[in-house]
């Protein structure tokens, strides 16, 4: 286990990671700031715990349509190997007679 400082919104937060998922944990803490920063700017008014679960809620909404994307792929490419595989038995009973 290996402790890092990440900053998200100018705070500081320790945290424990596994060596290898360092940099990716890196990666990540500073998309969500990135996200929360953008929020911040667009609601100056709004308290910082509103600005913070409106861009959670977002990064959640992303999340969520990009599974979804993967899930509708997913179930083309297993129609699409289906027609294959059901072409190629066609074909192969055609070869056999």
């Amino acid at each position: 286990m290996k402790s890092i400082k990440v900053t998200i919104l100018g705070k500081q937060y320790p945290l424990k990671v596994e060596d290898h998922e360092e940099e990716a944990m890196i990666r990540i803490c500073k998309f969500v700031d990135e996200r929360f920063k953008t929020y911040r700017q667009q609601l100056v008014k709004q308290p910082e715990s509103t600005v913070m679960a409106l861009a959670a809620l977002s990064i959640a909404e992303e999340l969520f349509e990009l599974r979804n994307a993967k899930s509708e792929l997913e179930n083309s490419e297993e129609v699409l190997m289906e027609r294959v595989n059901h072409s190629l038995q066609r074909l192969l009973t055609e070869i056999k007679e």
